[in-house]
Order: structure tokens, then sequence, then C-alpha cells
């Protein structure tokens, strides 16, 4: 008797293929993206419009308000885009782009090589200890802003305070995803005009967006599938930004900073108390 054999589909015989690290960690990007679109595009909205008022604060408050529902590592993968196209914004003019570059290039160099060390030493900012020190960094930039203190960089010392501000602030970003402290304050502390500090901040946080770019790729967390996630968030921060402008210009903005500032040191005390307890 003959003996037949069922022909077999091409199905059957695909070999098993199995996804990296990176395509997975995209997936659950792009699924929490999906679930939480409408209210990760509101936080954008909001810290545009804080960052339009105040001149700083959209990864800040971006970063703790998503790290409410998400890991921290992906929160960072949704900020990079608005990030640094909004930052990118705030480094001109031209014309004095490379003063003040010079001026604060100490301050850069430290913030690469403390981001990129810090990426490769802690990984991709996970788990409780991520969200306790977000909520810790929080905390520390809003009492800082509070308390109103100017401190100064006397002459010369800013060619070694300013790569070991940069480093420290590298590292508080890798780890956290945040990257105004101690940043913010040591340019503060130069004692730049306004415009310059603008600048400088512009300057200084597209680096910091830079580097946190490349650490996230290194570790495998920012895989390209997130990219268009972090690109559509690019339209409510900006959209943010232009309602802070005019927002500005009506609003006590000294008030409108206090209320930020109170309100963004509740949020971290209370991301470190969650992580903690």
């Amino acid at each position: 008797m003959p003996h037949f054999q069922a022909p077999r589909r091409p199905a059957d015989c695909a070999p098993m293929t199995t996804m990296t690290s990176s395509e997975l960690a995209g997936l659950a990007g792009l699924a929490g993206l999906a679930g939480h679109g409408a209210a990760a595009a509101a936080v954008f909205l909001l810290a545009g419009v804080v960052k339009g008022v105040v001149g700083l604060g959209l990864p800040t408050l971006s970063m703790g308000l998503l790290a409410l529902w998400m890991p921290p590592a992906q929160a960072a993968a949704l900020l990079i885009v608005p990030s640094l196209v909004t930052n990118l914004w705030q480094a001109g003019p031209r014309a004095s782009f490379l003063p003040v570059l010079r001026r604060i290039a100490g301050l850069q160099a430290g913030i690469v090589a403390g981001t990129l060390g810090g990426a490769l030493w802690l990984g991709a900012p996970a788990g409780a200890w991520a969200s306790a020190a977000l909520g810790a960094a929080l905390v520390a930039y809003a009492l800082w802003g509070l308390t109103g203190r100017q401190p100064r960089v006397p002459p010369g010392h800013a060619r070694w305070l300013g790569p070991l501000a940069g480093a420290a602030t590298g590292l508080v970003t890798a780890a956290t995803g945040v990257f105004v402290v101690p940043a913010v304050p040591y340019l503060q502390a130069l004692g730049l005009q306004r415009d310059a500090l603008i600048q400088a901040m512009g300057i200084s946080f597209t680096t910091s967006t830079l580097a946190l770019a490349i650490g996230l790729a290194g570790n495998g967390g920012y895989p390209a599938s997130v990219l268009g996630g972090s690109a559509a968030m690019l339209v409510p921060a900006v959209a943010g930004m232009a309602l802070g402008n005019w927002l500005r210009q009506r609003l006590p903005v000294p008030v409108f900073r206090r209320c930020f500032l109170v309100g963004l040191g509740l949020l971290g005390a209370y991301m470190a108390a969650r992580a903690m307890g």
C-alpha cells in the first residue's frame, strides 16, 4: 500500500525566529504609547507650555509625569525627538553660538563623558532604583529653584569646574533621563547675560539629549521602532511652547515658575516614596 505524506505548507517549513531585546523593547514601547497616547501627548503639551513660559522644564516635567505609568527608560526614549528639536531651536541664534559654546565647552565634554560612562555602568534606567533616583533629582531641582540662591564661579575656576559639573550632570542623565542638575545651576553661576544663558541652556540640553540617545541605543533602550512615537510627541510639545510663549506676555512669570517648582517637588517626593515603599 503506497505511503502518502501530506504536503508541507510553507508556514510549516519556516524556521522559528526569536526577537532581540531591542525589538521586544520597541514593541513594548509602541504598545505603551498606543494605550496611553493621549495622556503622553497631554504631558508633552503641558511640558511645552512650561518651557515656553520659563525657558526650561520640558524634559524634567515630561520625565516625571511619564514615569508615573511607564518605565523611565521608555519615557526617556519618547523624550528624545521633542527635546532635541526644541533645544536646537533654543540654541540659536548662530551669530552668538560659537562664543557661547567656547565658554561652556568644558561642561559639554563632561556631559558627554558622564552620560556615556553612566550608560555603560548603570545600563538603561529601569526598576525601582531608577524611579527613586528620578524622584530625588526632581526634588533637588525644585529645592534649588525655590531657594533662589545664585552661586558664582570665580574667574579661572570654570576650566576645571565645568567638566566636573558636566560629568555629574551626565551621571544624573544616565540614571534618570533628567539633565538639568547640576548643569543649570552651574550655567547660572557663570554670570551670563539673559540671552546668552538661554542659549547656553539650549546647547547644553542638546548635548545631553544626543548623549542620552546614544546611551539608550547602546543599551538596547532606543530601538528604531520607538522613533516614530517620539517624533509624534513633537507636535504637542511645539504647540505647548507656542502657547507658553503667548502666556509669558500675560502671566506673572515668577509666580508661575514658583508654582511649577512646588508641583515638581511634590511629584518627585511622591515618586521616590512610591519606589521605596
